[in-house]
């Protein structure tokens, strides 16, 4: 048995602490899950264009509200009972916030995800199953590129319950922080009406 590695010792497990500190030089983006790191892929314009557009609509629906837009050089914070993990949500709204030399938020009110073939299976599957363990979390939303079809998580007292805004006409009430996206204007210029 000598010399077989320990699966810990075989992934070389990276401590939080050490994950942080190399986000802060590292020109490519990591997100951490229990000591392991995984690179971020690059995204599309169609892409960034649409969590460009989301960031925008709530900084301006927001500005002089507690509650403030992040873009998706903030990291979350999730503690699981089994381990830490950082993601970087496309956009995040954050009403109660980490002290401002953080470089995390623990406390998302409002978490999207804009959605790539690349990232389907986690964002639909592994991230939805841990951001929706976030006691702050009252809605997470999944944007499709390719149609103008958003799907909301949204806590109520029984859980979470899913819902569906599919077509340009579409508005996604907000009532968590007090605002309205209306899919046409989160859609412009990525998709033609």
């Amino acid at each position: 048995m000598g010399h077989f590695m320990s699966a810990i010792e075989r992934l070389n497990l990276i401590s939080v602490d050490d994950y942080l500190a190399g986000e802060l030089s590292s020109p490519i983006k990591h997100e951490y899950l229990g000591g392991i790191v995984y690179a971020m892929a690059g995204r599309k314009n169609s892409h960034n264009r649409l969590a460009t557009n989301i960031t925008g609509m709530l900084y301006s629906r927001l500005r002089g509200q507690p509650c403030q837009p992040f873009n998706s050089d903030t990291k979350v914070r999730l503690r699981l009972p089994a381990q830490t993990r950082f993601y970087y949500p496309d956009v995040s709204v954050i009403c109660k916030s980490n002290p401002p030399e953080d470089t995390f938020q623990d406390e998302p009110v409002l978490i999207v995800e804009v959605i790539s073939e690349g990232t389907r299976r986690a964002d639909e599957g592994e991230k939805k199953d841990a951001y929706l363990t976030l006691s702050s979390l009252g809605a997470y939303a999944l944007v499709e590129q390719e149609t103008h079809l958003v799907v909301v998580f949204r806590r109520t007292a029984q859980g979470f319950d899913r819902e569906v805004y599919r077509g340009v006409d579409q508005v996604i009430p907000l009532p968590e922080i007090g605002v309205e996206l209306p899919l046409a204007e989160m859609y412009a210029g990525v998709l033609n009406s």
